[in-house]
């Protein structure tokens, strides 16, 4: 969804607002508790709203408004349609307004559970956290969440704006309660700076100038207070470059490009390549079309090496004397997003910075309980969830943690097969298990392996549901093969779970590590020389793509063994969907637990409508063809 981006101020006024000192921050808290009514109010009552925009703000009142004909000030700031309409705020809008002492960057966060990500988005960048709180319904879920979403992105300064005091009658100690309970929140997820003030936004109290309603509150005024308020702004004084773009327009030029994310840099530093740790001096600092003596943090540029070393996009070139850590494996908090479940072992994209990279969750530590902030044992998160993460990588990468450089430090996971945001996180540490784990270089590789054996090493991958017919064919296969002299070996799902996978249950979460254990077999059976069959369900297609990229597309081949479910329950003769059926086997595929057909197999074999003997004959031609 597009991001609502409009600048409310005239372009001539924000010019003169470049030299002020700028504060971003992010509006949030739980849904309908006025947050896009206070922002649009505040504009309002701070002249900073141009006369033509509050007209057709009056006229929008009459068609969407939800104020019964008066003004309604949220329409300042809902751009979307649906918005509008709803009378909700679905993406982050972002508003840039300024007054003679500030200039504000305002994110305008969503309240509504299913648009937790877009608030996520709003807070990664935020300076201080504004968060909103119904004076009537007082502290809920979503406003101890979107805190707890605000303390994981680092931030040390939260306002809680204690909003419609009018509908309490503007009663002293229903706020001050409201105020204990929300500065305990903020202190008890580490939130040092935490503040309120009560307002009403409909009636602009406490807005501008302190109201004659509350004679008992003597702080600031919320403008007065964004003005003012001091929030902590760390500074990284040691030069990074995240590497986004190799320039070669031709063979008498190589720069890196991108934008510094700390630091300073200029001609004849010396830097160090992360995460290969090679050294090198900067020949050439340009910016635009011209060299530059130097540039610092936020510019854009492109640097030159005095050496030809390999740099690829994702590296850091950095200052060798304060260099970023370098590992693999990390310790993480992560915010999961998506309507699908987070399961340790199953395989995602990594977005760090400028680099992408495979990784995977390997074990959730716990999740948080939004209520109590409670750490809560968990084998999955859905969405909306904040866990305590370990996560492995493909390969090392150059990080600083997350509380040090939000640029190194915090990454998006993505999902492999639709490139959605799934989740978002920030890095606490690296974890040093592979530190001293080496791979080993042997004389005798893969390919001299299959050299003696005479074929080439590949991975025929069974799937379907249980009854179709998986291992029949491919035990028909192996006979086949074994019969003209290739060298094999079958995995069978049944049999490995006998041994290897014996400890592995039929959760979802036990599934996709009983196939990740298995696709790291077949790979070396593969390194060993020969041709691996695998017979499982293997019902996620993730895990299913997770085995393809491991193995690699030239040595793997998904088999679809295909057939009804009804023809699979008449072929039941363990009993197994007859036991299911009567509930004595929970999470069976088919009937407790999805089954997710491939979508483009190299082989579909339909073993309703054709013998297995036939289907193992066309899988045996398509390999030695």
């Amino acid at each position: 969804m597009a991001v609502a981006n409009e600048i409310i101020l005239p372009a001539a006024r924000l010019a003169a607002l470049e030299n002020r000192d700028t504060l971003r921050f992010a509006m949030c808290g739980s849904v309908d508790d006025g947050k896009s009514t206070l922002l649009g109010r505040l504009l309002a009552e701070s002249g900073v709203v141009p006369d033509d925009r509050l007209a057709q703000m009056i006229r929008d009142s009459r068609k969407h408004g939800t104020c019964g004909g008066a003004p309604d000030y949220a329409l300042l700031l809902d751009g979307l349609e649906a918005e509008r309409e709803q009378g909700i705020t679905i993406d982050v809008a972002w508003r840039y307004f300024g007054t003679d002492k500030r200039a504000f960057i305002v994110a305008d966060c969503p309240g509504h559970a299913q648009y937790t990500r877009n608030m996520a988005s709003g807070a990664s960048s935020a300076e201080l956290g504004v968060v909103l709180v119904d004076a009537r319904a007082g502290v809920q879920t979503q406003t101890r969440r979107h805190t707890a979403i605000l303390a994981m992105f680092g931030l040390r300064h939260v306002l809680f704006a204690v909003n419609k005091l009018d509908l309490i009658d503007y009663n002293h100690a229903r706020y001050h309660a409201i105020e204990q309970e929300c500065v305990k929140l903020a202190h008890d997820l580490g939130i040092a700076g935490a503040d309120a003030i009560p307002v009403s936004a409909i009636n602009a109290d406490n807005l501008v100038t302190r109201s004659a309603n509350t004679p008992w509150y003597t702080g600031k005024p919320l403008l007065e207070y964004l003005e003012t308020v001091q929030v902590e702004r760390k500074v990284e004084e040691a030069f990074s470059l995240p590497v986004q773009w190799v320039n070669r327009p031709d063979h008498k030029f190589r720069g890196y490009a991108g934008f510094i994310a700390g630091g300073r840099v200029a001609p004849g530093n010396e830097v160090v390549v992360l995460p290969s740790g090679r050294l090198s001096r900067i020949a050439k600092v340009i910016g635009g079309d011209r060299e530059l003596e130097s540039a610092e943090a936020g510019q854009a540029v492109t640097v030159t090496l005095t050496d030809q070393i390999d740099v690829a996009r994702g590296d850091v070139i950095a200052d060798p004397a304060l260099p970023p850590e370098v590992a693999a494996q990390f310790a993480c908090h992560l915010l999961w997003l998506d309507d699908s479940t987070l399961l340790p072992g199953r395989r995602y994209l990594m977005k760090l910075a400028t680099r992408v990279i495979g990784a995977q969750v390997t074990e959730i530590k716990h999740r948080v309980d939004p209520d109590t902030q409670a750490h809560l044992a968990a084998t999955r998160l859905v969405a909306n969830e904040i866990g305590y993460c370990n996560l492995s990588l493909d390969a090392e990468i150059a990080y600083r943690p997350y509380k040090e450089d939000r640029r190194l430090g915090g990454f998006i996971l993505i999902d492999r097969e639709s490139n959605a945001t799934v989740g978002c996180g920030t890095l606490d540490f690296g974890l040093r298990r592979d530190s001293n784990v080496h791979w080993q270089q042997l004389d005798v590789d893969r390919e001299a392996r299959a050299k003696v054996k005479g074929q080439a090493p590949r991975c025929l991958w069974f799937t379907g549901l249980s009854g179709a017919g998986k291992s029949t064919i491919a035990n028909l296969v192996e006979r086949r093969l074994l019969a003209d002299g290739f060298h094999t070996i079958l995995l069978d799902g049944d049999n490995v779970r006998h041994g290897l996978n014996r400890d592995l249950g039929f959760t979802d979460a036990d599934r996709v590590e009983n196939i990740r254990r298995v696709a790291e077999v077949a790979k070396l059976m593969m390194d060993a020389g020969l041709i691996v069959l695998v017979s499982f369900i293997s019902p996620f297609r993730a895990e299913r793509q997770m085995a393809r990229d491991l193995i690699g597309e030239g040595g793997f081949m998904e088999v679809f063994v295909d057939a009804p479910l009804a023809v699979c329950e008449g072929r039941d003769v363990k009993g197994l969907y007859a036991k299911a059926r009567a509930g004595k086997i929970e999470n069976f595929t088919g009937i407790g637990s999805p089954y997710e057909a491939p979508e483009s197999p190299e082989v579909h074999l339909h073993s309703d409508q054709e013998s297995a003997a036939d289907s193992a004959t066309r899988v045996v031609k398509l390999l030695v063809s």
